[in-house]
């Protein structure tokens, strides 16, 4: 099997979460994986990177920079076995498994400088391995989460997530996110749903290289409101959106009872299911594809993927080759998947 060549490859910034995590561990092996496909860029600490990546294969190489030879100088020209750093350096020397939040802020200069690097087109996307957010805001930034970050910084009015795994491939995107249930309806509106549908579709054919995508569309209610005697949230909201998005020319069906959609004579005919609400669509996504699913972030102007899972502490404090990198192998093969779709778009 040939190498793809250096400028074939596309250039994917991962971030590598929170320090004292299994973030920068599972960055490490999946960028060193994927290197003859990608060209990684990790961003975090370079000290501790280089401390580990020693300790997890001694042929690992890393080149490290700073953030403002970055910017003045960009990417070096590297041989094939070693890996750019872009350093972005802790405050506190790092005890795994132990939380400090002196070094929020240098997590939050990783997904600055990615973010930054993404819109001026010198990463084709970018990847992010789980942070806590905790740590941020003790740090005394309000910081709500990776997804609400990313359309912040890039100016997003509105994003949608998106998970995808499994074999057959499943993709569920989501109508509202982390949301207490009782608020689920009144956050249901005719144009916030009627906007998620067209991020969706308009992502399924930029970024994913389908030309008429189909979506199909859960309804709230159990039943998908059976006619109304068990809510009118699909005879109010949903249905009229379904058609205001048809006439768009969107290839959008339903509203389907959430307890039948999930199977194959439904999802055969579909590429991305649009559940109402997180606990509705991710049980079954990830019940597919735990371990190895991908979080998406939908109507960003640039690409990022991420983990489905978070820092795992735990496995951290007991040392390394404990965690499984596969999300994290799976996101990054799906950042460059996605970011081929765009540049042929």
């Amino acid at each position: 099997m040939t190498q793809t060549s250096v400028s074939q490859r596309p250039t994917i910034a991962i971030t590598c979460g929170e320090p004292a995590g299994i973030g920068p561990e599972i960055s490490i092996k999946a960028a060193w994986q994927m290197r003859a496909s990608i060209n990684p860029v990790l961003l975090g600490d370079a000290a501790l990177l280089a401390m580990l990546a020693n300790d997890i294969d001694p042929a690992i190489r890393l080149s490290a920079l700073s953030v403002q030879a970055w910017r003045n100088d960009g990417m070096p020209a590297l041989p094939a076995d070693h890996i750019a750093v872009i350093d972005c350096p802790v405050e506190i020397p790092v005890t795994p498994g132990k939380l400090d939040a002196r070094n929020g802020r240098a997590v939050l200069q990783t997904l600055d400088v990615a973010i930054e690097g993404a819109l001026q087109k010198r990463f084709d996307a970018i990847v992010t391995a789980p942070l806590q957010k905790s740590t941020i805001n003790d740090a005394g930034v309000p910081f709500t989460g990776h997804t609400e970050y990313f359309a912040q910084q890039t100016g997003t009015e509105q994003v949608v997530m998106m998970l995808a795994g499994g074999d057959p491939l499943l993709r569920v995107a989501l109508a509202t996110t982390h949301l207490p249930l009782k608020e689920v309806s009144d956050a249901i509106t005719f144009d916030g749903l009627l906007r998620t549908i067209e991020i969706v579709h308009t992502d399924l054919q930029k970024k994913f290289g389908l030309a008429q995508p189909r979506i199909l569309v859960t309804g709230l209610n159990p039943h998908a409101g059976e006619g109304g005697y068990l809510g009118r949230e699909e005879i109010d909201v949903i249905t009229p959106v379904l058609e205001a998005a048809q006439v768009r020319g969107i290839d959008v069906t339903g509203p389907y009872p959430a307890d039948t959609l999930f199977q194959p004579k439904y999802l055969q005919r579909a590429d991305c299911v649009l559940a109402m609400y997180h606990d509705q669509g991710l049980p079954v996504l990830k019940h597919a594809s735990f371990g190895r699913g991908v979080n998406i972030t939908l109507g960003l102007p640039i690409i990022r993927t991420s983990v489905d899972h978070g820092t795992a502490l735990d496995l951290a404090a007991q040392g390394l080759g404990r965690a499984d990198h596969g999300s994290i192998l799976e996101a990054i093969r799906v950042a460059a998947q996605m970011a081929a779709a765009s540049r042929s778009a």
